[in-house]
């Protein structure tokens, strides 16, 4: 048995110009931008609300612009072997998480829970 619910939000920008990528949609959104100081982080600005809140950030990446979803799990692999039972194919794991595609073709990934909420509010599954 594990959990998982929807995690987050992420905007992809194929763009040269992250900061301003993230300025615009944290005006957008009425979020604050924060850059982690981690080297291995360039690539992210997290869009900041209540803990609550779904987790949003913007994302520097080299294909072109789109948003995906996360869903985040307390067993990633049981989670993503009941997204394959599903029709999802396994696209590849980077860092912690997992990239899928829908049969859709749409692509999102499967994380770690983010938010404090996560064990009162996420579905239970078989």
């Amino acid at each position: 048995m594990h959990k998982s619910r929807l995690g987050g939000i992420i905007i992809d920008c194929h763009s040269d110009n992250l900061d301003a990528d993230a300025e615009f949609w944290s005006k957008a959104l009425g979020r604050n931008a924060k850059r982690s100081p981690k080297p291995e982080d360039m690539n992210y600005v997290e869009l900041t609300g209540s803990p609550e809140e779904i987790h949003l950030e913007v994302q520097k990446v080299d294909h072109p612009s789109r948003v995906h979803i996360d869903i985040e799990a307390d067993d990633i692999e049981a989670e993503v072997a009941r997204l394959e039972k599903l029709g999802a194919k396994r696209i590849g794991m980077v860092r912690t998480w997992c990239v899928m595609e829908a049969p859709s073709g749409h692509r999102f990934c499967v994380v770690r829970p983010q938010r404090s909420t996560f064990d009162d509010e996420a579905n239970t599954w078989e």
